[in-house]
């Protein structure tokens, strides 16, 4: 299973589990990191028998964002990828979930320090469960630097304007509570136990209809920027399709066979 020195993989049922694995530095991003996640995200999509993603972090953490060190010109760990990054300039920014969008569902499971880059790539996962000490936050501009992840685009389509200029603007840290509160997380976990809520979701999730899932997927992002006569009309045209599927015939079978269906991507 593929995998780098910073970034795990590892199958739980039908879950991609991708683990951001650098505790030492609070997971802070490095390109080992970035090209593992890049790989875990075309591994979960080429896989059909990969049905969700649960992302995560080692060690109590889940990103602190970019290594300022690295940044500062200390250098970065992993210098033997740099092939990767100039084959695929865009690839730091599809490992971010900046310029990529899996089409199988991505849940965050977050444990302590979720910042800066932490909260941007956070901004482009679909289910966000927190433990109760976890911090978010965009600290950029109190280090005079521009969150260019996505989040100045991204953050006031996600929660109400005035917490995402708020939480842009000062480069304050937010609790899991106050992150549930203007609906950045969805779900608050005791600590230790956002990976465990994860993967109940996840498992939610495999027991649908995996065509139906990915398809309800794609029509909620691709029609969130239309009107509500045009998004009505991609929706009908994406979803229409589905009711001919076997696995749609299938799902009403073992409901009037009260039985667990047994979808096979048809």
């Amino acid at each position: 299973m593929a995998g780098t020195e910073h970034l795990t993989v590892r199958r739980e049922g039908a879950t991609l589990v991708l683990t951001l694995n650098r505790p030492e530095a609070k997971n802070a991003l490095s390109l080992p990191m970035l090209v593992g996640l890049y790989d875990g995200w075309l591994q979960a999509d080429a896989d059909d028998t990969v049905r969700s993603i649960v992302l995560t972090g080692a060690g109590g953490a889940f990103c602190a964002g970019m290594d300022l060190k690295a940044l500062a010109g200390r250098g970065m760990a992993g210098e033997h990828y740099r092939d990767r990054l100039k084959a695929d300039p865009d690839l730091h920014w599809k490992a971010m979930l900046r310029h990529h969008r899996p089409r199988k569902p991505v849940i965050a499971a977050v444990e302590g320090h979720c910042v800066a880059g932490g909260t941007e790539i956070l901004q482009g996962t679909d289910i966000r469960v927190a433990g109760e000490s976890a911090t978010f936050g965009l600290f950029e501009v109190r280090r005079a630097l521009f969150p260019i992840g996505g989040s100045t685009v991204r953050l006031q389509r996600q929660i109400p304007r005035t917490h995402a200029l708020e939480m842009l603007l000062t480069g304050r840290p937010y609790s899991a509570r106050e992150a549930a509160g203007i609906g950045l997380v969805g779900h608050v976990v005791p600590d230790g136990t956002a990976l465990a809520r994860a993967l109940e979701i996840a498992e939610r999730i495999n027991a649908c209809g995996p065509l139906a899932v990915e398809a309800v997927k794609a029509s909620v992002y691709e029609t969130a920027d239309m009107t509500e006569t045009d998004g009505l009309a991609a929706e009908l045209e994406r979803g229409r399709p589905l009711f001919d599927t076997a696995d749609a015939k299938e799902g009403a079978r073992a409901f009037a066979e009260k039985r667990p269906p047994v979808y096979r991507r048809a």
